[in-house]
């Protein structure tokens, strides 16, 4: 189990910030799967966009289980520091800072993975940051900003001195975006150059390769991204097999249509009717993907549905033609 701050999470298997993903309905439904920690998606510290309506639905916490965390980005450790303040009165229990994402859009404003270039700025962005709440905080980042310059050593020091409470570290540099395979030394490197957990991230989709790349890299925790998209259920299986040695079963196709309904309830209590039809779209399209017996003429119509009462009857008659289940 892990450790950060105060917080002692049930397991050592976390769900990753993704922009337009971990909203909170998706979050409480990792965590009911097995995730000892789920990560808002990203927040801007700009103080301007506070009271836009996707900014305040990023930082509604109700109902959700403890702890929360929500990860914050930006450039300007003042900035950087109010938006910390901001969300701990909004209710986040623990800060993350993003120096991971490589979107063109958060790098050309020097911020995310960017940041990895300016290691006195990023000392400055955490300090302020550590300094400003009374929370334990947090840092993503990945190994470097191009493969000739793979600096997550150094950064996660700077990290620890700052008084950073843990680090996640996806296996790729900026450069790399999310192509080719994630590689874990790097991240066995910066294991062993700090004693706050280390937390390994990237290409880790199954039950097998979570134990493999705990092994390799001999991090305290795994977290875990696109792969849980469409499978939250991942968590489960992924925490079993760590404990137990073997696998469980895939959900067969009537708990998967028990869980997708549910997901896109709460989707359309969350958002309303009109956004949440849209913010569905994407989450039925991960969970189609894999069912063997659909095509792509029915994975699209089920997709394009325009409204709650049509969405829920197309996507429950797709997933109940199929008795095949999920593949593996």
């Amino acid at each position: 189990m892990l450790k950060i701050g105060t917080y002692q999470l049930k397991n050592n298997l976390i769900l990753a910030p993704m922009a337009g993903v971990t909203d909170r309905p998706f979050r409480q439904l990792c965590k009911q799967f097995g995730a000892g920690l789920a990560v808002s998606e990203m927040v801007s510290s700009n103080p301007a966009l506070r009271n836009n309506r996707r900014t305040l639905l990023k930082t509604d916490h109700r109902g959700e289980a403890e702890p929360r965390s929500v990860q914050i980005v930006g450039s300007d450790p003042v900035q950087m520091a109010e938006a910390a303040r901001y969300n701990a009165d909004q209710g986040a229990q623990i800060i993350d800072i993003n120096m991971g994402c490589p979107a063109k859009k958060v790098c050309h404003a020097a911020a995310g993975s960017a940041l990895m270039k300016d290691e006195s700025l990023v000392g400055s962005i955490l300090e302020r940051v550590v300094e400003a709440v009374d929370l334990p905080v947090t840092l993503k980042i990945r190994t470097g900003w191009d493969r000739e310059h793979r600096n997550a050593v150094r950064i996660a020091r700077i990290a620890e001195h700052s008084g950073i409470q843990a680090i996640a570290v996806h296996g790729r540099t900026r450069a790399c975006g999310f192509s080719g395979s994630a590689e874990f030394h790097t991240i066995r490197e910066v294991k062993g150059a700090v004693g706050i957990p280390v937390i390994a991230n990237g290409d880790i989709d199954t039950p097998s390769k979570a134990k493999s790349v705990l092994q390799a890299t001999g991090a305290d925790a795994i977290m875990i991204g696109r792969a849980a998209q469409g499978k939250p259920w991942l968590f489960r299986e992924i925490d079993y097999f760590l404990r137990h040695g073997r696998r469980l079963p895939e959900p067969d196709s009537t708990k998967v249509t028990s869980i997708v309904m549910t997901h896109l309830e709460h989707l359309y209590a969350f958002y309303g009717n009109d956004m949440g039809v849209r913010i569905a779209r994407k989450h039925i399209g991960w969970y189609l993907k894999d069912l063997r017996s659909l095509s792509r003429e029915t994975v699209s119509r089920v997709v394009r549905a325009e409204s709650p009462a049509g969405q829920r009857t197309l996507v429950r008659i797709a997933l109940e033609s199929t008795s095949q289940g999920l593949t593996a």
